[in-house]
């Protein structure tokens, strides 16, 4: 439940802005912005959230964190907003949008006024910086069909739900009361302010400890239960591919027995000279192909061992890789609910926990965008740049190349392992973003050409970037919203 109009004008008397300083500006979420301030009362951080649900301002009394990359609101306001002063702070009517009027000295000693509009709303809610004009120098949120941008006009308008003659709410409101169990958690004379900051925080709305709780249960937990099927398979694989001596046992008695075996013969019954023990030869029944001669049969079996053992080995590393992807999982998933700072979860979940390996220097330097996947690497060239340059300098000729068939878009590769042929699941991560960086991602679907990148030909006298692929082979991918959710938190 978000701030009714009642609950803000409580809020805004008690945090006495006028004449706070603006220290710094930190955005730990697209919809999260904390503003740092500074005044006569001491330091003080105001929390502005816009998340559906729970829009609202008030003090905090959590840490905030930063987020992983700068943010570009915040950046806007610690270029122009920082050491200005409220000059006032103030709700407009009833329409639950705030509006502060911030006085700033520039390098030439010049004063400037800006306002800062927060719209708490929960389905339109927005953050948006005017000059005294009213024209917009920058929004949290960039909406272009109202207007909300850069450059645009920005008008408050009455809040649904209002009377239009009179302007009034037509719904009454009043400030919410709290139980004695959880008040009797907080300080005898804790303000309003705080008393929200706890309730918001503990149970709230979409950015209380409960819902990320639940966000986190829900994100990690389908995906265990996966790798942890797979895994299944996999031993069951590992034990069938174990027993492959016994194929090779089945050869070389159907060799032993060559001339007594008819033509058309089904079934071999013969003595297992592998199997003697104290109390005689044991007989084995061993299956052949009527359509093969004896000989072909027993090199069948003797084929099937010799794959049985090479993938062995295989099977036994994505099984040990698994096993560790699956306890880094669980371990991400426990320091989630470990988590006690609402705010601290929030962006944990937003990067994915601490699944994602360090950023290396080289994959810093790398143009494009990055993703790590059970040890394989994905990059992805958003532009015709960006597509040349990983051409040039960071692809090989064995990594593979993929691209959306009959649609522009990106250039996506696949790093080569030494010794490893690509598996399907990295193949349809690649193809999944090849159809979502392309101009089809709209269809949900769509043909990829992949090849080496040695088999790429760079077209004559063709725009940058371009190539004519060789010995292509052709991939149909359906678009999966999970796979692409899961890649995110995968990017490097």
């Amino acid at each position: 439940m978000s701030l009714n109009w009642k609950e803000i004008n409580l809020i805004l008397d008690e945090l006495r802005l006028p004449g706070m300083q603006i220290q710094k500006a930190v955005q730990s979420a697209y919809d999260v912005l904390s503003l740092k301030l500074y005044g006569s009362d001491g330091a003080k951080t105001l929390l502005i959230s816009l998340s559906p649900g729970a829009c609202r301002l008030h003090e905090t009394f959590d840490s905030v964190p930063k987020s992983e990359r700068p943010l570009r609101f915040a950046e806007f306001l610690n270029s122009r907003i920082i050491n200005s002063r409220f000059t006032e702070a103030v709700q407009l009517g009833t329409d639950r949008i705030v509006r502060f009027t911030v006085r700033h000295v520039n390098e030439t000693q010049t004063e400037e006024f800006f306002y800062i509009y927060l719209r708490l709303w929960s389905n339109a809610a927005n953050v948006i910086v005017t000059d005294t004009e009213n024209k917009i120098l920058d929004a949290m949120r960039r909406i272009p069909k109202k207007g909300e941008v850069t450059g645009g006009m920005y008008k408050p308008e009455p809040a649904a739900g209002h009377d239009v003659a009179t302007g009034k709410p037509i719904r009454e409101y009043a400030i919410r009361q709290f139980s004695d169990e959880f008040l009797s958690t907080l300080p005898p004379d804790a303000s309003f302010s705080r008393k929200i900051d706890a309730w918001y925080s503990g149970q709230g709305g979409a950015l209380s400890l409960e819902s990320l709780r639940e966000q986190a249960r829900r994100n990690f937990e389908g995906r265990i239960n996966r790798l942890a099927a797979s895994l299944e398979k996999l031993k069951e694989k590992e034990t069938e591919f174990a027993a492959a001596d016994q194929l090779k046992q089945y050869g070389d008695i159907i060799l032993a027995n060559l001339g007594a075996i008819k033509p058309g013969t089904q079934w071999l019954e013969a003595e297992n000279f592998y199997a003697a023990d104290k109390s005689g030869p044991s007989m084995i029944r061993i299956k052949l192909d009527t359509g093969k001669s004896p000989a072909a049969s027993a090199e069948s079996y003797y084929e099937q061992y010799r794959k049985a053992k090479s993938g062995l080995e295989e099977i036994r590393t994505e099984i040990g890789q698994g096993q560790k992807e699956l306890a880094g999982l669980e371990k991400t998933l426990a320091g989630l609910f470990a988590e006690t700072n609402p705010l601290n979860l929030n962006k944990l979940l937003i990067s994915g926990g601490k699944i994602n390996p360090p950023t290396k220097k080289d994959d810093a330097k790398r143009p494009g965008l990055s993703f790590r996947r059970k040890d394989w690497l994905i990059i992805v060239g958003r532009d015709a740049a960006e597509n040349d340059a990983l051409l040039r300098k960071h692809v090989k000729g064995n990594d593979l190349w993929l691209h959306a068939r009959d649609f522009p878009g990106s250039y996506v590769f696949i790093k080569q392992r030494a010794g490893k042929s690509y598996p399907l699941e990295i193949m349809l991560d690649a193809g999944n973003l090849a159809i979502f960086y392309s101009k089809g991602r709209n269809n949900g679907e769509g043909n990829l050409f992949y090849t080496p990148v040695k088999y790429l030909r760079r077209a004559k006298n063709g725009p940058k970037g371009l190539v004519i692929p060789t010995q292509e082979k052709n991939l149909h991918v359906k678009v999966e919203e999970s796979r692409l959710r899961e890649l995110e938190t995968c990017r490097v």
